[in-house]
């Protein structure tokens, strides 16, 4: 027969445990034997969030959505809100629309302002009101735009691309009306008191374009949309952090806090000019860097001509 066994140093410590095992059992049943939660990975974490931001909505996407992403059922659910915004909101001009094509493609070169594309939503609309085919414009949209959480799926489903020689080509080659703004970022970037002044073009990529693929290149002057979010000064160093070029400081924002966001009700004159003389030009001719820097420079002179054809048109900036 076996000695009793004299108690081991660690027995007490194995029963107590055991006793606040089973105490645990009874007070919340479920949770024994469920493994340690791990730590947090805050990087996958915000990662995954970003995604899932950026495709807010895609769920209810239609199967009517084109190869650019333009969903006609998002387009139609937004059209009184682009209505109001056209006709009673802006109350936007517009002439010039008997310059365009009976048909697509063609090319809209026009002055840009503001970091949201009020400019190119309203251009759209308002050719697709008035133009006999109905065609809707799609409209180019920044590359730092298209990154930000929301913004690029609902642009995408208005009709908004990112602004790419590619996507270019692409939607000349399917027909389109295509709206573009050279100006970039630094049109966008302009203060108050450098409104309605055109910065450089680009580099020409909108006229290489247009010889090309020998579509009509037609300039546009829109007035009223750079005093809609007027630019006091900005903000570079606290942007970065977000993904932005620079944070605006308008007279409503950041005074207003989210409410400062919201456009002003200023008046609207859209102007759409003339085709540019290029038939007479050869596909070779878009490689000669004088001729483009030269025509790039008369395709501005004649937006900052519509532009300021429409502030003279324009009574004042509220009508």
């Amino acid at each position: 027969m076996d000695e009793p066994r004299e108690p081991e140093p660690g027995d007490d410590l194995t029963q107590a445990l055991e006793a606040l095992r089973r105490e645990i059992r009874v007070r919340f049943p479920g949770h024994d034997g469920e493994p340690a939660r791990a730590a947090v990975d805050w990087d996958a974490l915000y990662a995954s969030l970003r995604r899932r931001f950026g495709t807010f909505g895609m769920s209810e996407r239609s199967g009517e959505v084109d190869e650019f992403g333009m969903d006609e059922v998002v387009l139609s659910r937004a059209r009184p809100v682009l209505d109001f915004l056209y006709d009673q909101y802006w109350r936007v001009s517009l002439a010039g629309v008997e310059h365009l094509p009976a048909t697509a493609p063609c090319l809209l070169v026009a002055n840009h302002s503001g970091l949201l594309p009020y400019d190119g939503l309203m251009l759209a609309h308002g050719i697709e009101r008035s133009h006999p085919s109905g065609e809707r414009p799609r409209f180019f949209v920044a590359d730092w735009l298209i990154t930000l959480p929301f913004v690029q799926s609902y642009l995408a489903r208005l009709g908004g691309v990112r602004a790419c020689r590619e996507n270019a080509q692409r939607l000349i080659e399917s027909k389109r009306f295509v709206i573009a703004f050279p100006e970039g970022v630094k049109g966008a970037a302009k203060v108050f008191r450098e409104r309605y002044r055109l910065k450089r073009l680009g580099r020409g990529g909108v006229l290489r374009l247009a010889i090309e693929t020998g579509v009509p290149l037609l300039p546009v002057g829109i007035v009223g949309a750079e005093e809609a979010h007027p630019i006091l000064f900005k903000w570079t160093t606290p942007a970065r952090a977000v993904g932005l070029p620079f944070l605006p400081v308008t007279p409503t924002f950041p005074l207003l806090g989210p409410l400062g966001f919201l456009p002003l009700p200023t008046k609207w004159v859209i102007r759409i000019g003339e085709p540019l003389s290029l038939a007479h030009l050869s596909p070779d001719s878009s490689a000669d860097e004088l001729l483009i820097s030269r025509l790039t420079e008369d395709l501005r002179a004649q937006i900052q001509g519509l532009v300021d054809v429409g502030l003279a048109e324009r009574e004042s900036v509220w009508g």
